[in-house]
């Protein structure tokens, strides 16, 4: 076992370097500065492309992780430069938070307040504050968890609403992205709220700050983690669910990020309890398995499956199955990071060009005119997943 992790070691930390290289080597806009909006399917950047918030801040997150985590200094150079650029552009100086996207030229372009958004900003920046000491990070960190607290948080029902105009007015569309339901509440930007409060704790050990990591964790055990173990999506402001759809890649994702909150704040209590959720939310996931890798989701009103293979579900399916394993030592959970770890670098990575691709269709093929940088192609799902999976690794060797 000891040889076999050693191994899966080495090729995780093989894969970061590759990851962080293509990345390193083509997101630059050489132009217009900042960072490329796009690189489509083929290796095309797309100029005229516009540069999203959410591809900037996990950018950030990763340059800044990979500095963290290896000391390499070309990266942090990068993680410097995207601060920068998101201080410069991104951040709305007038009415606070961030805006959705720019132009090509830096200009804003969509100028809502996305609050799933605006937690990836806090996210990046907090892990730039533990790259760089940089205070101005810190400050805008706490200032958009202010932002986020004052204009979306529910005082009445919990929780947080999903969008805003840039005055952060009520909008009609709430939608984060046209496949999304147009709800209140969903749970995808609960999640990222957490992760990213979760981070930015452990820099800014904020009373109110903790209080409000422990409602999110109690959002989730009562009104988003069903009884079955999948997460509930989408709902109203009063907490009644909208719809029924299964996804698997974010149920997985959550198993381990609900226990690091826990874990985060020391809170015993929750720790216990997100440790046996994190096993029953992984068991539950394992039904998105198929002979090689994790489904992207299932409608039970009509038994639908959609059997995609996406990048980012097998990324985060590895790191929530390899959490289980370490938690109850159930060798199948070892065995379905294992068989994830196999498809994922035969069939996913780009050998030739870098990066992974945004993933197959059932019978195989690659999906069609996906990116591999976009408004939601980054580097941050498979950059954590080799981070996070080299760290348990290395933990179980020690074991």
């Amino acid at each position: 076992m000891d040889h076999t992790l050693l191994h899966l070691s080495q090729e995780f930390k093989t894969e970061l370097d590759n990851i962080l290289n293509y990345w390193k080597t083509n997101i630059i806009d050489l132009n217009f500065g900042g960072f490329v909006g796009q690189i489509a399917e083929g290796e095309l950047i797309n100029p005229g492309a516009e540069k999203g918030s959410v591809l900037n801040a996990r950018i950030l997150w990763s340059f800044s992780a990979a500095y963290n985590f290896n000391g390499d200094l070309q990266v942090l150079s990068l993680a410097q430069y995207g601060f920068q650029y998101i201080k410069e552009h991104f951040i709305d100086t007038k009415y606070g938070g961030a805006y959705w996207s720019l132009d090509h030229t830096g200009m804003p372009q969509d100028r809502k307040k996305q609050i799933y958004a605006i937690a990836f900003t806090i996210y990046g920046l907090s892990e730039y504050y533990v790259a760089t000491g940089d205070n101005e990070a810190l400050d805008l960190a706490i200032a958009l968890f202010r932002d986020i607290e004052l204009h979306s948080f529910d005082l009445v029902d919990g929780g947080y609403f999903e969008a805003f105009a840039e005055n952060w007015d009520q909008v009609p569309d709430l939608r984060l992205s046209q496949k999304d339901a147009n709800e209140k509440k969903t749970m995808n930007t609960h999640l990222h709220i957490l992760e990213a409060y979760t981070t930015l704790y452990k820099i800014w050990p904020d009373e109110h700050l903790k209080n409000q990591i422990i409602g999110l964790l109690g959002v989730f055990s009562k009104h988003i983690i069903n009884t079955d173990g999948h997460l509930d999506l989408f709902f109203d402001e009063k907490w009644n669910r909208k719809s029924s759809e299964i996804s698997y890649g974010h149920d997985i994702e959550a198993s381990w990020l609900l226990l690091e909150a826990a874990e985060m704040i020391e809170h015993q209590e929750l720790i216990s309890h997100f440790r046996s959720m994190a096993i029953k939310i992984a068991e539950a996931s394992a039904d998105g398995m198929d002979e090689e890798a994790m489904i992207y989701e299932y409608s039970p009103v009509d038994n639908h499956r959609n059997d995609d293979k996406h990048w980012w579900v097998q990324a985060e399916a590895m790191v929530g199955f390899l959490n289980a394993f370490e938690l109850s030592k159930n060798q199948v959970f070892f065995e379905l990071f294992d068989k994830l770890w196999n498809y994922t670098k035969k069939q996913i990575v780009d050998h030739q060009n870098g990066e992974w691709f945004w993933g197959r269709k059932a019978d195989g093929s690659l999906m069609a005119k996906q990116d591999k940088a976009g408004l939601w192609k980054c580097p941050y799902h498979n950059s954590r997943a080799c981070m996070e999976i080299i760290s348990r690794l290395r933990r179980l060797e020690i074991d």
